[in-house]
């Protein structure tokens, strides 16, 4: 895991890598915007007038918005993967293994579908551990970080596999590397909790699970 992280760190400056990572500065931006219009139209309806309750409802609908946007930072990411996968896999590989034959695992479609579906019961589970958030912030961060640790291992380390081999193979192969996969996914989960930082997490995690899948 440290190999694949150290090989990663190198190649960051890579051209090929930014390309993805403006798609995924798009993407957050995009995500936040669509909770801020979502809390202010909720948190409009709510006051339904002016005074210190739109005041109240209107700063509420604001630090709802920071809040979601950051605890579903994870599953928004997984839910786009696709976008970031090829292009940084292809890179890495072009470098550290040009001996590799091309590419041809699952399809796109299964690929899009695997992400959209991973992101979809990561999301829900996020959700579900946000009322523990609430109640409890030090354990919901830290149930937070679990549920990263999982999805983000399990999505980018099957999502990366898929490009050379079936969904069935992949899924049955990280099984045998859960190790790894969980102790990258740890970290990669780690880095979500870093402003700005978090944005490198799908290029930086998609190479070093590249490295991963072919270093065994």
């Amino acid at each position: 895991m440290l190999a694949a992280c150290m090989l990663t760190l190198r190649q960051l400056p890579d051209p090929a890598f930014l390309g993805p990572l403006l798609k995924g500065f798009l993407g957050a931006v995009a995500v936040f915007l669509g909770l801020s219009a979502l809390a202010a139209w909720g948190t409009a309806g709510l006051a339904g007038g002016e005074g210190w309750l739109a005041t109240a409802a209107a700063a509420f609908g604001g630090l709802l918005t920071l809040g979601l946007a950051f605890w579903l930072f994870v599953p928004a990411m997984l839910a786009i993967a696709g976008l970031f996968l090829d292009p940084v896999a292809a890179a890495v590989e072009r470098r550290f293994y040009p001996a590799l034959p091309p590419a041809e695992g699952a399809g796109l479609a299964a690929q899009t579908a695997f992400n959209l579906r991973f992101g979809l019961q990561v999301a829900a589970f996020s959700l579900l551990a946000l009322p523990l958030a609430l109640l409890a912030p030090p354990f919901g961060a830290v149930a937070l970080w679990l549920i990263g640790t999982v999805a983000l291992g399990h999505g980018l380390f099957e999502g990366v596999a898929q490009r050379r081999m079936p969904v069935s193979e992949s899924r049955a192969l990280r099984r045998r590397r859960e190790a790894p996969v969980l102790a990258l996914g740890a970290l990669l989960s780690a880095l979500s909790f870093v402003p700005l930082v978090n944005l490198l997490v799908p290029v930086f995690g998609t190479a070093a699970m590249t490295h991963l899948l072919h270093r065994g």
